[in-house]
């Protein structure tokens, strides 16, 4: 460690039920003469291995700043005692407030503590703050949602959302089955690993059981009622990932102390290196907000506008981005004064700027429609963003404009509103806005799905009667883009969207109403807004060596056979096995995702994915858990299968397997 602060690898945080949670603390070096207000990460993700790298650099540099930084494993989780047995149980948000209350009541912290949290971690920062912990005084939320049913990894637009649902399950599958480190734990760790594995059960199972909004996504979901939290929330995302909108929807829906940053970068922390960028000294801003909050020093923060968003440029489409171009904007609130919806008519394969007389138009869906679509929720790998978007543009219903005299600056949710009947009682119905450019390349802005089964709300089913038209609306993932002139804005309609959304039991036609049909585009002047002064430079700690033995970059390919008609689909994570020197640990990892569709059948859909995670140490300690689940569905029902088997050196201590039938729910 470096001069002014310390690290204690250990510490254990006791619960009133006895269990005893593992944590990492980072000091300033004087903290136990003059305590120091403290932030609190609270993440599943192992704090030893897992994010020890990350860890390092962002929490050191917190206690060089003057900050206490405790990184917390939840229950079941690395080296933490207990079963994690689903996501954001009330459990977990009862035990980070008695970890709070530790925290608070510690010699070296001043009784103010902060969270902070990306992804799993923001999820819990806001959870937590609607439980008003008294020594929470502010959190940062980062690359996280207020409804886990609408935004988050399981479904979308009431749609199940194939790429995430059960990959996502048998990620989860693994973290909650790998072993504690024998090195905190003791001679107990392979009995609180067999403990582990016994009870752990396939979270995919309650997330598919429950296939509307009911209550078991109305708990966690902070948007049921914005008022129960009353600390200051600084909410951070950014355009390329999955959770940019909820951004938008805290500022609106809040009313305590609030500010949100949307850059362009992908699922990850702002002051991280990952495409597209470019990074900020994100850290810089989070001490200005603890320094606001938790000390009382004016930092100047809550006099700069509600919200900072990234106005991306237009860019030809390409499957990465290093760094995105564009400029930082400001809101003075949100919904702002400066935002307006820009409408758009659909006719005669054209966006207009007039309303057009009504046309009927048929469109029947291709089951390989979405194979283009990108990463859900891009983390900066090589293949996340979507590619040229012509293939995609020609298997759907495309409606076009002239090219633009004006650039157009789109800044919110665009929406599809939609006058359309389907043939089927089981549909879904998907739209992408695309930027068109001079040459004709077609670049993804943003796009949203609806099953229109859910037409009427998330939280109920609603067959749709075959032939009869109904209006709809399809919102979009929000966005910050200019269009320029010359180019030209292409909206597309479609009936499938694989593997994002589990395809309908049948092919669909649909018949769309063109008249009653429009675009809402909503748009801001440019130049409306104050400039903000620039950030600072990314800054981190000094973080840990770490030598890579095997690296095989991420990537997606994608397969077809034209004799039988098949499309495979491969979402394959970096293959790695890299050794952490500091704590001697090993760690491999091997996690491919294979989706398979057959053209004109949507009963040929499977999802099939394969992990590996090994944990070793070369004085002898070495363990593996693997896992094999697949996903298909018949007209009624979905059928998952999924089996787990964990090695201590090349001897298998357990083998399991689940089967289990899931009917379908208007999906």
């Amino acid at each position: 460690m470096s001069a002014g602060a310390c690290r204690i690898d250990h510490a254990w945080v006791p619960l009133s039920d006895g269990t005893r949670l593992a944590a990492r603390i980072w000091l300033p070096a004087d903290a136990q003469a003059q305590p120091v207000p403290a932030v609190l990460e609270y993440i599943p993700y192992r704090k030893n291995d897992g994010t020890a790298v990350a860890d390092e650099g962002r929490h050191g540099w917190f206690a060089r700043r003057g900050y206490a930084a405790v990184r917390v494993d939840i229950r079941g989780s690395g080296d933490s005692d207990g079963i994690l047995l689903d996501e954001y149980l009330r459990q977990e948000q009862d035990d980070a407030v008695e970890v709070i209350a530790w925290i608070a009541a510690q010699p070296w912290c001043s009784g103010a503590v902060g969270m902070i949290g990306h992804s799993w971690g923001g999820f819990a920062a806001l959870q937590v703050a609607a439980r008003r912990p008294p020594a929470l005084r502010a959190i940062i939320t980062v690359g996280s949602t207020d409804d886990r049913y609408a935004d988050d990894v399981h479904y979308m637009g009431g749609c199940v959302l194939a790429y995430y649902m059960l990959s996502w399950a048998a990620q989860m599958h693994i973290y909650a089955t790998l072993p504690p480190d024998p090195q905190v734990v003791g001679d107990g760790w392979r009995q609180l690993w067999l403990e582990r594995l016994d009870r752990a059960q396939p979270m995919i199972r309650p997330w598919l059981s429950h296939q509307r909004r009911d209550d078991y996504w109305r708990h966690g979901s902070v948007c049921e009622d914005f008022a129960a939290i009353d600390c200051p929330v600084y909410a951070v995302s950014g355009w390329a990932d999955g959770y940019c909108s909820a951004v938008l929807r805290l500022l609106e829906g809040l009313s305590c102390p609030r500010k949100g940053l949307i850059g362009p970068w992908p699922h990850a922390y702002p002051v991280e290196a990952r495409a597209p960028g470019p990074a900020i000294g994100f850290l810089q801003e989070c001490a200005r907000w603890w320094d606001h909050w938790l000390i009382g020093r004016d930092t100047g923060i809550m006099d700069e506008p509600m919200l900072r968003a990234w106005m991306q440029d237009s860019v030809p489409p390409r499957p990465a981005h290093p760094s995105r171009p564009g400029r930082w904007v400001t809101e003075p609130a949100w919904p702002s004064p400066n935002v307006a919806d820009r409408r758009f008519y659909l006719g005669d394969g054209v966006l207009h700027d007039q309303p057009q007389p009504p046309q009927r138009l048929l469109h029947r869906g291709a089951q390989q429609h979405g194979l283009d679509a990108g990463d859900w929720d891009p983390m900066g790998a090589p293949a996340d963003l979507p590619p040229d978007q012509r293939a995609e543009d020609g298997l759907a219903l495309g409606f076009t404009s002239a090219r633009l005299g004006e650039p157009v600056e789109i800044l919110g949710q665009p929406a599809a509103v939609l006058r359309l009947a389907s043939d089927r009682p089981l549909a879904l119905v998907s739209v992408r806005l695309c930027d068109v450019l001079e040459d004709g390349r077609s670049c993804l802005i943003t796009r949203g799905l609806l099953n229109l089964t859910r037409r009427h709300g998330h939280d109920r089913t609603l067959p749709v009667v075959p032939g009869e038209l109904m209006t709809v609306r399809v919102p979009m993932k929000a966005i910050g883009q200019v269009v320029p002139a010359g180019h030209r804005l292409r909206l597309s309609i479609s009936t499938t969207y694989w593997p994002w959304a589990w395809p309908s039991p049948e092919p669909v036609e649909l018949t769309l109403l063109t008249g009653d049909c429009t675009l809402e585009l909503p748009t801001r002047p440019a130049g409306s807004g104050p400039e903000p002064a620039p950030f600072a430079a990314p800054e981190l700690a000094p973080r840990p060596a770490v030598e890579i033995l095997q690296l095989e970059p991420a990537d997606q390919t994608v397969a077809r056979s034209i004799a039988a008609g098949t499309f495979q689909f491969v979402h394959r994570y970096a293959t790695q096995r890299f050794l952490l020197p500091e704590s001697a640990i090993e760690v491999d990892q091997y996690e491919p995702d294979i989706f398979t569709i057959c053209e004109d059948d949507p009963l040929s859909a499977a999802v099939r994915c394969e992990r590996r995670y090994g944990l070793a140490r070369a004085e002898g300690w070495r363990t593996r858990v693997e896992s094999q689940s697949e996903m298909r569905a018949d007209a009624a029902t979905f059928r998952v299968w999924t089996s787990l088997r964990a090695f201590e050196h090349e001897e298998c201590l357990f083998s399991r397997t689940w089967t289990f039938d899931i009917p379908r729910d208007g999906v």
